[in-house]
Formats: structure tokens, sequence, C-alpha cells
């Protein structure tokens, strides 16, 4: 274990980067576990307060997320202040992203359907990391040998088909497979291939005159979010929480 640290996390200079994502995990789940206890009322914690203001983590999460990106760019790459200002930014990181959807609606839904939102965007991040962490580098770049590498027509020919192959994942509205495409460009050549959401840029583009194509995406569709949505919510109450009962609205 040791040797293999030594190898594919210190020598390349990665290891502020596995100390930023294991302080992004760990704060998240600190936080949700916390979060949860003064939900239910139970354990010392409670919301912090300040001249009847209720302070959400997200404000300390962008100023320990602010301090440590300043700070690691101005610390030596392999030095302890780097390693500091690394766990710093992932503190502040899952501070922040903890409280995404509070960000995105400019509205407190932390506990809605809504502050689902928090929990997916804060595991695709770690995915995301995990991956760059792991050798995959953006837009394919990492499949290019050092040849290709100081040939710049060619990484930038590499870096600007792996873009258009996200780009058209996006349109064809796989916003998560578009992502991940970034990575790991296979993922987006699958989404390129199969068919477009109903309701996409793409969809309305190119199936417009095509019903069949049409039908077939809808069904598809359905098929995919019944088989999927149900996992994705267990996982995510499993993570975050259940949200809180919305009452329905009067008749």
């Amino acid at each position: 274990m040791g040797h293999w640290l030594q190898r594919n996390i210190i020598e390349p200079g990665k290891l502020p980067l596995l100390l930023a994502l294991t302080a992004f995990v760990l704060t998240f789940l600190v936080t949700r576990l916390i979060t949860r206890l003064i939900r239910a009322g139970k354990g010392p914690f409670g919301n912090v307060k300040a001249g009847g203001v209720h302070i959400h983590h997200v404000v300390p999460g962008v100023v320990l997320t602010i301090i440590g990106g300043f700070g690691a760019v101005a610390s030596d790459r392999h030095g302890f202040g780097t390693a500091v200002c690394a766990v710093l930014f992932g503190v502040g990181a899952g501070l922040v992203l903890d409280e995404f959807a509070l960000i995105l609606h400019l509205d407190d839904v932390y506990w809605s359907e809504e502050g689902r939102k928090s929990v997916e965007v804060v595991a695709l991040t770690a995915a995301l990391v995990g991956l760059v962490l792991a050798g995959f580098s953006p837009f394919g770049v990492n499949d290019m040998s050092q040849q290709e590498l100081h040939d710049r027509g060619g990484v930038i020919s590499t870096v600007a088909l792996n873009f258009l192959f996200a780009l058209a994942v996006l349109s064809k509205g796989k916003a998560r497979m578009a992502i991940f495409s970034v990575i790991v460009p296979l993922v987006g050549l699958i989404g390129l291939v199969r068919l477009a959401r109903p309701g996409s840029p793409w969809a309305r583009r190119f199936y417009r005159r095509r019903p069949k194509a049409r039908a077939r995406a809808t069904l598809r569709a359905y098929r995919h979010d019944r088989r999927w949505a149900g996992p994705r919510r267990r996982f995510q109450d499993l993570i975050g929480g259940k949200p809180d009962v919305q009452a329905l609205p009067p008749h």
C-alpha cells in the first residue's frame, strides 16, 4: 500500500488532490450527520445564529474555500503548506456544495425535494475528482503519448473533438453523461450514439419530423427513469436524509 501511494500519489504530486478529496467527502458526511441530528432534535448541536439570522454553513465554506484556494496557489506544490491548504479547500468545498441547492434556488430548500440536488452534485463532484486522481485527464489528454503531448496541434485537436462530443451529449439532455465524458471520452461516444431525451434541443431539432424516433426516445426515457428513479432516491435519502413531506396545495 505504501509503495502504491508513493508511486501513484506522492511522486506525481497528487497528494494535495487526495487530501482535498478526502476532506471534501468527510466534511460532507459529517455535516449531513450533524444536520440530521439537529433536525431530529438529538445531540448537543444546533443552528448557528447571529443577531437572529441563521448562518448557513455555506458561509464558512466560502471563506475556507477562498483561503485554501489562494493558499494553494501561493504555496509550493510539494510543501506542507499546500497540504494544509488542500484540506482547507476540501472542507470549504464540502460545506459549500452541501448547500448547492440553496445557492441555486436562493432559498432555504435544504430539506425539500429541491435539496436533493446538493447530494447529487456532491456525489458527481467526488466521482469526477476520483477519476482525475486515478489518472484520467479532461478531454482524453491522458490517452496521448509524450510525443503527441509535445505536438500542440494534436493536443488541441483531441481537446476540441472531445469537447464537441460533450456538447453534443449535453444537447441530447444527458447532463451527467456529458460531464463524465469530459474525463472519460468513451462515455461521450456512448451518449452520442444513444437516443436523445424527449424535449432536449437535439430531439427538438432532429426528431421533429421523425415520429418513430420521438416515440422510441419517449419510451426509452420512461423506462430509464422508472428503473433508476427508485434507487437514486434511496441513495439520496441514505446519504442526505429524506426531504420533508410538502403539503399539497388546496384545490
